[in-house]
């Protein structure tokens, strides 16, 4: 899939959130299409890849239940109705349908894609939330929210 150069190119806002603490990693998206998204993470065990999830428009989804595994969350999205993606240059292996893949090294000698995630860091933050704004929103492309 060739991206949209306008949904690649965002800024990454970190905006404090003031709701009860629930630790959940979510993914909110705000544009008007219909999204799919994937995360990378690193954990006890190591690095992980997990998705799709389907996100519709004006939706949110919680992505991991419980405290966010490590400071740096990775994020894979995919405009399902206008093309494009939110990628970055943060490389792990995603599959074309659900799936959960540990390491993310030699992704097509295993079977996998090798895809770019852009990073969210989420400071000491327990629980964050992703905003995915649409890429006319020039001040909003993505927004990290987290506490």
């Amino acid at each position: 899939m060739t991206a949209k150069p306008t949904l690649l190119l965002a800024a990454l806002l970190l905006i404090p959130s003031f709701r009860p603490a629930l630790a959940d990693l979510k993914l909110c998206n705000t544009t008007q299409s219909r999204v799919g998204v994937s995360i990378g993470y690193q954990d006890a065990n190591g690095w992980a890849t997990e998705g799709w999830w389907n996100i519709a428009s004006q939706a949110c989804e919680t992505l991991l239940k419980g405290a966010v595994p490590s400071r740096f969350i990775y994020v894979h999205a995919v405009d399902y109705d206008r093309g494009g993606e939110w990628a970055g240059t943060n490389f792990m292996c995603t599959a074309d349908k659900s799936f959960a893949i540990r390491g993310v090294q030699d992704c097509p000698q295993r079977g996998y894609k090798r895809t770019g995630f852009f990073e969210v860091d989420t400071g000491d933050g327990q629980e964050w939330t992703v905003r995915l704004t649409d890429p006319d929103d020039k001040d909003h492309s993505k927004e990290a929210f987290g506490k």
